[in-house]
């Protein structure tokens, strides 16, 4: 059984900073792309940044230049350091990680179970 576990959001005001974590266990073969998503309030999930396991990064344009994303690969964790914050990110955030289980024959994606992020005006 794989499992994806998040940490880190919280309530921050306009410009300050969060980190948040997401770490992936259990019987894993290999983990391909990883990255985080997030969903605001009657808006729907949108990708923010990802990694490949190579260490390429995508962003999202609104977030370039603020957010980094990073990863670890012996550990299988990811991180994504989120700077200048603003209210439009306020949301739930949630990583994910394309992961080839034991007893699996392809990656499949599997999701962490969400963190809030509040950013005070």
């Amino acid at each position: 059984q794989v499992q994806l576990v998040e940490s880190g959001g919280g309530l921050v005001q306009t410009g300050g900073s969060l980190r948040l974590s997401c770490a992936a266990s259990g019987n894993i073969l290999g983990v391909g792309g990883m990255g985080w998503y997030r969903q605001a309030p009657g808006k729907v999930r949108e990708s923010v940044a990802t990694i490949t396991s190579d260490g390429i990064t995508i962003y999202i344009d609104p977030v370039k230049g603020r957010f980094t994303i990073s990863r670890d690969n012996d550990k299988n964790t990811i991180s994504l350091q989120m700077n200048s914050l603003k209210p439009e990110d306020a949301a739930v955030y949630y990583c994910y990680a394309m992961i080839k289980a034991r007893h699996s024959r392809s990656y499949s994606p599997y999701w962490g179970q969400g963190t809030q992020v509040t950013v005070s005006s």
